[in-house]
């Protein structure tokens, strides 16, 4: 079963700026990743430090793969960037509702 992602992100203000190239090259790598099948970036139209990322995996593995990777090999500089830990929300689609 599919999973949607959403990964809850708040930037320190210094670094609004800088934050559009590092996501460009992070999200190019998710996007390719096994298993992914999009990745929309949301911003918030009244306080440009909240960003949404709105992830779609074709399955639960598929994602825990994603996230084993980026605790690893794939890990980024992401974090020099927030203001606060992310928050990451799991959903998958609820089919007798």
């Amino acid at each position: 079963m599919s999973l949607t992602v959403i990964l809850d992100l708040q930037l320190k203000p210094e670094t609004v700026a800088a934050a559009p190239a590092m996501l460009r090259k992070i999200l190019a790598q998710t996007r390719v990743f096994d298993g992914c099948l999009g990745v929309d970036v949301l911003v918030d139209t009244e306080n440009a430090t909240h960003l949404i990322l709105l992830e779609r995996w074709a399955s639960t593995e598929a994602d825990t793969a994603y996230r084993d990777w980026r605790a690893g090999a794939g890990a980024t500089e992401i974090g020099s960037l927030l203001a606060s830990p992310p928050t990451i929300t799991q959903f998958e689609i609820a089919s007798d509702i």
